[in-house]
């Protein structure tokens, strides 16, 4: 019996100083928490100072319409009511000014509309009887409700108007309805209405004349910032593709980053078609900009952004060829390095020259597609022609599959007329004897077990250590299988690297057509040959040797 209260009491003893333990742990990690929340807080700020300035006018904001309450003459006036404004200050002033006046006017012609709406149906409810009366506000109820709502399924409707819609079916509903048993309900309407009238137009003064932020303007530089992002990115493949791969294991580092821009360089156009739809949304609503353009262009910068999501599939692809399996030998890029760095410079220029004219609201130079990007297509073209041999299978590197190999595989190609590709044993080491033939239409059969030493396969089935060994090494074999058996040329893989470049320069016709469209409609500047437009990207592109 003792033992027992003892033992419950050491086991309590030890709980209490676990929990202390805990609790003690928490309080010396929570100054650790509390930096991290302000650090968290800083980098949020940093990356659009404007959050602090929206922050502090949200606060001001909510500091005037609380006057309402704080000043006794005020809320003599307006009552209790006065709650609506604080709400309509909360819910309707949004960050841009765009997405203020489109929640704003949804609001306010919403609540307009409904309540005029609700007082003509409380009138001939009054004029027409109490059970009468009682019928026509249910059956306006239903009616209503059920269009409203079939009409908020409609796509620009629900695009534009859905919020105003929703305030509509709920101010004409609490009148309309609570009409029926309250007979002040009219001017508890009417003080409502004056109350949202207030909330609205601080949120408009807030808005517009207190540091606004456009909408159109974000959507401006936003596809200047995509530009950019392309040319900067197609720099980093090219650079990445002809360098040294021995110099890029020493500076792990710089690939990791150059890694990093081509991959942020290409997300943020394919993920940019949501923002791109709310910002164009949201600048459809805000003033016209200039005197001579009645209307933002927000739709002409939807087509530029959708250009430019197809011209980034080529430049996922063109990275794509920076990570497969098989590459093409180093001493066959080299030869081709000049011809498509030219190009690829050609092209950044090109997608510099756009950037730079979006930003600058003038319209593109018309020598923008220029005698030097197609003599850097022709360049490329004849370098291919010359080097014909590469991409015609034939195995002029024969030499540089070795480095796929492990050393206990040693691999050749018979010369005798079945073209058998064999793998022999080492005597020197553990290596299994393998072979492979393939036949004349050169396609790839799977490796017989006949030709596996059967010695080698019991010795394997003997330790599960080995099993390990024999995946690995049919890996290895299986991709050697491919290159040798099918004669694949190795320039194949650079073949596909070229065709994307010269797709590239395909694609951006549609690029400069939808851009000039954009200067057109947005009433760009004209070009002014005698002003030096500089280009930030370098038009040769240096790798290393």
């Amino acid at each position: 019996m003792m033992r027992n209260k003892v033992e419950a009491r050491s086991m309590e003893i030890s709980m209490e100083e676990e929990s202390c333990k805990s609790k003690r742990k928490k309080v010396l990690n929570f100054p650790k928490k509390m930096k991290k929340i302000l650090k968290n807080l800083w980098i949020v700020g940093k990356e659009d100072p404007r959050r602090v300035i929206h922050a502090l006018k949200v606060g001001i904001a909510l500091t005037l319409v609380s006057l309402l309450y704080l000043m006794e003459p005020i809320f003599e006036g307006v009552g209790k009511n006065a709650l609506w404004a604080v709400m309509t200050v909360v819910v309707v002033l949004e960050f841009s000014a765009g997405a203020t006046l489109r929640k704003g006017l949804n609001r306010g012609l919403g609540t307009i509309v409904a309540g005029s709406l609700a007082f003509f149906i409380e009138w001939v409810a009054i004029h027409s009887g109490k059970i009468l009366g009682g019928i026509f506000i249910g059956t306006a109820v239903f009616i209503i409700g059920s269009m409203i709502t079939y009409m908020r399924f409609i796509p620009y409707i629900k695009k534009n108007y859905d919020y105003g819609m929703l305030v509509f079916l709920l101010t004409f509903n609490l009148i309309t309805v609570s009409s029926y048993r309250v007979d002040t309900v009219i001017k508890i309407a009417h003080t409502r209405l004056y109350t949202i009238g207030i909330g609205i137009a601080i949120c408009l003064f807030m808005s517009l004349l207190v540091f606004p932020i456009w909408s159109g303007d974000d959507l401006h530089k936003s596809t200047v910032t995509k530009i950019q992002g392309l040319s900067r990115c197609i720099e980093a493949c090219v650079s990445e593709y002809f360098e040294d791969k021995e110099k890029d294991k020493e500076t792990s580092d710089s690939e990791s980053d150059d890694e990093e821009l081509i991959y942020n360089g290409y997300k943020t156009v394919l993920d940019s078609k949501s923002a791109d739809a709310a910002l164009a949304m949201y600048a459809s609503w805000e003033l016209r900009h200039t005197r001579l353009c009645h209307r933002f262009p927000s739709q002409q910068y939807m087509k530029v952004g959708s250009v430019l999501r197809k011209f980034s599939y080529t430049v996922v692809a063109l990275h794509g060829c920076l990570q497969t399996e098989i590459q093409t030998p180093r001493s066959i890029r080299i030869l081709f390095k000049d011809p498509c760095v030219r190009l690829a410079g050609e092209i950044c220029k090109v997608l510099s020259e756009l950037s730079e004219s979006i930003r600058d609201r003038r319209h593109c130079s018309p020598e923008i597609l220029s005698d030097s990007l197609e003599a850097a297509l022709k360049d490329l073209n004849t370098t291919i022609k010359s080097q014909p041999k590469l991409f015609l299978g034939s195995n002029l590197h024969g030499d540089i599959t070795n480095k796929h190999l492990n050393g206990d595989v040693s691999y050749y190609n018979d010369t005798n007329s079945n073209d058998i590709v064999s793998y022999h044993h080492d005597n020197k080491s553990n290596g299994c004897v393998l072979g492979q033939k393939i036949e004349q239409n050169d396609t790839v059969s799977p490796l017989p077990l006949s030709v596996v030493s059967l010695s080698s396969l019991r010795s394997v089935k003997k330790s599960a250590a080995a099993v390990g060994e024999k995946r690995r090494l049919s890996k290895q074999v299986s991709k050697i299988a491919v290159m040798k058996s099918l004669e694949f040329s190795e320039a194949l893989p650079f073949a596909a690297f070229a065709s994307l470049l010269v797709e590239m320069v395909a694609r951006l016709d549609t690029v400069i057509d939808e851009v000039e469209e954009l200067g057109t409609i947005a009433c760009f500047k004209e070009y002014d040959k005698t002003v030096d437009v500089r280009v930030e990207k370098p038009v040769d592109l240096v790798v290393g040797d």
